[in-house]
């Protein structure tokens, strides 16, 4: 079946709410991360990526004319006893989110979803990945706090 042009399946609206709603999620909890233990690394930097797939996201409904899902995820991110216990879930969290895109990318062909999902699971593995391992590598200690403006 041939799709219109400017017209989404209800396969790719799906992947789109299911991609954008992974993506709510990982936020949600790196910002509850944050919130629990400080601006650490890697999670403050991975939240900035996560806000920025988010958009690439957005930008994809809104090109189709779909309206944008909002989060659901405000008071229902995840919390963690450690650190290091937040970067193992980060670790698990890019591995499902790997296969999730993996899965997600079979629901369309459009040149341009396409390399949104591909660009999302590109940094997911090549990335956020690595830096969750070394986070978990260095143990309770946690990344280096980001130092805000005006603050020792």
């Amino acid at each position: 079946m041939t799709n219109s042009p400017n017209t989404l399946s209800n396969a790719e609206t799906a992947a789109l709410n299911e991609a954008l709603d992974d993506e709510y999620k990982a936020l949600a909890t790196y910002e509850q991360v944050i919130a629990d233990f400080g601006e650490i690394r890697p999670f403050i930097n991975i939240a900035d990526s996560e806000r920025r797939h988010i958009d690439a996201l957005r930008g994809c409904f809104e090109r189709y004319g779909v309206t944008v899902p909002e989060s659901s995820w405000e008071g229902r991110a995840p919390r963690f006893d450690s650190v290091g216990e937040a970067c193992r879930a980060g670790i698990d969290g890019e591995v499902e989110n790997a296969a999730m895109y993996d899965r997600l990318l079979q629901s369309t062909e459009r040149v341009d979803l396409i390399e949104v999902l591909e660009n999302l699971q590109r940094a997911s593995q090549e990335n956020h990945l690595a830096a969750f391992q070394r986070c978990a590598d260095r143990g309770d200690g946690g990344g280096r706090r980001r130092r805000l403006r005006g603050r020792p």
